[in-house]
């Protein structure tokens, strides 16, 4: 079973990846900014898939702006970004169904106050 911490890491380079698979332009600030996290939060999780070989940086050669850059996902990255859909799909599938359980039962609960509720009212 996998550490909290880890499937937190996990779920954020999930999301990380998926966003820049179809935007590769962002800058890190709107990149932060469209996941709920700093800046620098966002620089040292790109820099973990830019060393594990998921993302590549590159800036724009014709670009007079020279710290624009694009990050692309590796071919390599495609493949771990389908395994982390995978995982991060099952995680919350489990966790819909555990929630499904326990709405059912508080319905339940509710159901049983509100007819004990009655009850009482009418003795």
């Amino acid at each position: 079973m996998t550490s909290r911490q880890a499937k937190i890491q996990e779920d954020t380079h999930f999301r990380i990846m998926r966003i820049l698979q179809n935007n590769p332009d962002l800058t890190q600030r709107e990149l932060a900014e469209m996941l709920g996290m700093s800046a620098g939060g966002l620089n040292y999780c790109l820099n973990a898939l830019i060393d594990k070989g998921f993302v590549k940086m590159g800036n724009f050669q014709k670009s007079k702006n020279k710290f624009k850059y694009v990050y692309l996902l590796t071919p390599q990255g495609i493949a771990e970004k389908v395994a982390l859909t995978s995982r991060f799909l099952k995680r919350k599938m489990e966790e819909y169904d555990a929630l499904k359980v326990e709405i059912e039962a508080l319905k339940s609960e509710v159901g049983e106050d509100e007819a004990n509720g009655l009850r009482k009212a009418t003795k």
